[in-house]
């Protein structure tokens, strides 16, 4: 039994460091390509919102993946650690702060806002299940979206002022709006570059391999798998479900912060973080395969590159992208399609065979 465990957790940093590597190596030749000029200015553009969707992702998938909760909110997540962050980073632009250091704290605040309204919503919002639980996320992500949309935020040498009328109502004494109601946030620092974008996704899988792997992750799992047998085994239902949706909210808030960091006019358009978004991410999750981070960056890479890598096709491109997405389900669900990877897996294209176990 022993020997068995000890294969388990071979097998998980296996896979663990397969994934850092591949991420590390897909910097090493994109850089490679930016050096040498092999890489278009398109898809140089490409790469900071390749980041965030891979990073979203992650955090979307040890919700669903591991926790096995449905959240259709993880765009709200993204939208206030975006604005959190870009509020702080606007405020602080004529402070005098180091701009690094500036950047590093915008991410803490974003990061830090966001688990808090993932923990204040996950209070209520996990006693519920299935459709229910992803009906009130969904609402969730809408109602911060459209909040944002009718708030005016202002400060001058008085402090700051708030309204929800519309900026005249502010009554500053000079133009000092940060939040002017659906025009967003205008002026945002552009800090997000492609290497923080790493960054960050290392760290969320960090983050995230060490809570699946730990006492914590296991509980998390059992709750997935069986809750009425992990509540009669002395499992704190509320605690582990709670800890993975705040963790899993914190990761999509980080990825807002790169978000709000990229653009110079950030506004909480639908288009943004509107339902459509929170779809798009469910979709890198389920067709990368829930459960697998490595598998939710892939996914994310893929269809996000796709479409502007078929743009010269005009009326086929979005013909050839639901067919990807198709043929993407098909080979990760397919019970045929399951079985033909295990029959051709690396080990046996090899032929190494694993040696069956006698359990004692």
């Amino acid at each position: 039994m022993k020997k068995s465990n000890m294969k388990s957790i071979n097998k998980q940093t296996k896979s663990m460091l397969i994934t850092y590597a591949m991420v590390i190596a897909v910097f090493i030749i994109v850089e490679i390509m930016i050096s040498t000029g092999m890489m278009s200015s398109l898809m140089q553009g490409l790469l900071v919102p390749l980041c965030i969707y891979s990073i979203v992702a992650i955090g979307l998938n040890l919700c669903v993946g591991y926790l096995g909760e449905l959240s259709l909110g993880h765009a709200g997540f993204m939208c206030v650690g975006a604005f959190s962050s870009a509020v702080f980073s606007k405020c602080m632009m004529t402070s005098g702060m180091n701009e690094t250091l500036r950047f590093i704290l915008a991410l803490l605040i974003g990061t830090v806002v966001a688990a808090v309204f993932g923990w204040l919503i996950g209070i209520p919002v996990l006693r519920l299940r299935g459709d229910y639980l992803a009906i009130v996320t969904l609402a969730f992500g809408e109602i911060i979206k459209n909040v944002i949309n009718v708030m005016y935020l202002g400060r001058d040498s008085k402090g700051f002022h708030f309204s929800i009328k519309d900026s005249a109502s502010l009554n500053m004494q000079a133009d000092g709006k940060i939040i002017d109601g659906a025009k967003g946030i205008v002026g945002t620092p552009n800090q997000s570059t492609f290497v923080v974008g790493i960054i960050i996704i290392l760290i969320s899988l960090f983050v995230s391999f060490n809570l699946v792997n730990s006492r914590t992750g296991r509980a998390i799992m059992a709750i997935r798998d069986n809750r009425i047998a992990a509540e009669s085994v002395g499992i704190n239902i509320t605690k582990y479900k709670l800890m993975a949706f705040t963790i899993s909210a914190a990761i999509a808030g980080a990825g807002g912060v790169l978000y709000a960091h990229n653009l110079s006019t950030l506004t909480a358009l639908p288009a943004n973080f509107g339902y459509n978004m929170s779809i798009m991410i469910l979709v890198f999750v389920v067709l990368g395969g829930m459960g697998s981070f490595r598998g939710s960056i892939i996914a994310a890479v893929v269809l996000t590159m796709l479409p502007e890598v078929l743009r010269g096709l005009a009326d086929y491109r979005m013909l050839i992208y639901a067919i990807v997405l198709i043929i993407m389900m098909l080979f990760n669900w397919a019970p045929k399609a399951i079985e033909w990877r295990e029959k051709h897996s690396f080990k046996r294209m090899f032929g190494k065979k694993e040696k069956a176990e006698e359990v004692q």
